[in-house]
């Protein structure tokens, strides 16, 4: 059966990783909940490990015939998805009844990026006189000017740095590698963490060649990244629900938006299919409207 503890350490863990809203997260409670409610009566009770694809298919078939949309099924899968991906992530079950789960098909979401006047802004609110100040400032440079993953971020090493080729080098998902190029302004911001701030630091011996770490010398977690971004987001004055991974859909939508070719942005993300960059694509496609209807004369004319 679905455990309470489990479940309410599931809407905290999503509560950080997105900064998602009350609202959002009361939504991902009640799908849960509903799910629970499907197996305890419709159903019967049966242990996580014990859930397959078949109570999937059953719970959707009873969620059609109840009269729920597209929209809501479409929904309620997304946030299953999301509970079991959590589950296997914390090695509660090692299979994800989901995987093979489509939804209907109501259309991709853009992801939220934002503009480099409101990167900027973050990165001028970051006090660099106060103990960390410049890990932070690498931090959110490496995010956006690269474009990493979170999880990517926090096992940066620093051997896996060629300042002279100006070359990063990432261990993607799947223990992928890939070479991301690395401007020298933002060298310069890590030169200033590592022999200004880390080297004065207690390091861990594990994580000695960990290039970001906290206060006690360990990695950084992932839910430490998204509270010091949604801090820096605050302090300015940027009202968006925004996480580490902002600035890597950041990251790409400036690119293309700069005239980059996808296969190259492809390439930098990580990504295994060209499918999945092509959603910034759209985002790019509203900013050539924008500019369109800014700049063209038969667009700026008034009627």
């Amino acid at each position: 059966m679905l455990d309470n503890l489990i479940i309410r350490r599931f809407l905290m863990y999503i509560r950080l990783e997105q900064s998602l809203s009350d609202n959002s997260v009361a939504a991902y409670q009640h799908d849960i909940e509903l799910f629970r409610q499907y197996l305890d009566t419709v159903r019967h009770p049966m242990l996580m490990k014990d859930i397959h694809q078949e109570e999937i298919e059953s719970f959707l078939a009873y969620l059609y015939e109840l009269g729920f949309s597209a929209n809501s099924q479409a929904r309620i899968v997304s946030g299953l998805r999301k509970f079991f991906k959590y589950l296997i992530l914390e090695k509660i079950i090692t299979i994800n009844p989901t995987e093979l789960i489509t939804s209907p098909n109501i259309g991709r979401h853009l992801p939220d990026v934002l503009s480099y006047e409101e990167i900027c802004s973050m990165i001028d609110s970051i006090d660099l006189s106060q103990p960390l100040g410049h890990r932070n400032k690498a931090m959110i440079e490496v995010l956006y000017g690269c474009g990493l993953r979170v999880s990517e971020l926090i096992t940066l090493k620093i051997s896996n740095i060629y300042k002279y080729d100006e070359f990063l080098r990432v261990i993607g998902k799947g223990n992928k590698e890939r070479l991301i190029p690395i401007s020298r302004s933002i060298l310069k911001s890590i030169e200033l963490y590592v022999d200004g701030e880390r080297v004065h630091q207690p390091i861990n011996a594990k994580y000695s060649d960990t290039l970001f770490i906290n206060r006690r010398g360990n990695a950084l977690s992932r839910q430490m990244i998204f509270l010091i971004i949604k801090d820096l987001a605050e302090k300015a004055g940027i009202k968006k629900n925004i996480g580490p991974h902002t600035l890597r859909h950041s990251f790409a939508t400036h690119l293309l938006e700069g005239g980059a070719d996808l296969r190259a942005v492809q390439q930098m993300l990580g990504h295994a299919s060209i499918n999945t960059t092509e959603i910034y694509t759209h985002i790019s496609d509203q900013y050539l409207r924008e500019v369109i209807a800014t700049y063209h004369p038969r667009y700026s004319q008034r009627h």
